[in-house]
């Protein structure tokens, strides 16, 4: 089997976590099934990040792309008290080793009390939740 471009983005969409590709200009340039599906209407491709951000996250991610440009790859970023997720950094390099851009890794919360639920069910279930 050829590993296509068509092969890649098939494994991203079945990622159960969200993936939002954001270029260095802050554009939002990829988002694979998962992202789609918990950001609906609020993320778009082609927008600015800073779209669904506020400013005062660009200081934060100016400093993250200025650590990844001095070598370091994913930084915890921090700990969301609204939905117990741990939040990450995630630079994505070149061949070159060159930052082209980044995105934001989120660990969930789990309930051990249904340790065999799925990724997806917990994002269905947290979304009633937050309504």
């Amino acid at each position: 089997m050829e590993i296509t471009k068509d092969v890649l983005l098939s494994l991203l969409d079945a990622y159960a976590y969200e993936i939002v590709f954001v270029d260095r200009n802050h554009t939002v340039q990829y988002m694979n099934k998962t992202a789609m599906q918990r950001y609906g209407e609020r993320v778009k491709i082609g927008r600015s990040l800073f779209h669904c951000h506020n400013e005062g996250t660009k200081g934060k991610i100016e400093t993250f792309l200025k650590r990844a440009d001095e070598g370091e790859d994913e930084m915890f970023q921090v700990l969301n008290g609204k939905t117990g997720e741990r939040e990450f950094f995630v630079p994505v390099r070149d061949n070159q080793g060159k930052v082209i851009g980044y995105f934001e890794r989120h660990e969930v919360h789990w309930d051990e009390s249904y340790p065999e639920q799925s990724v997806f069910e917990y994002w269905k279930n947290r979304k009633k939740d937050l309504s």
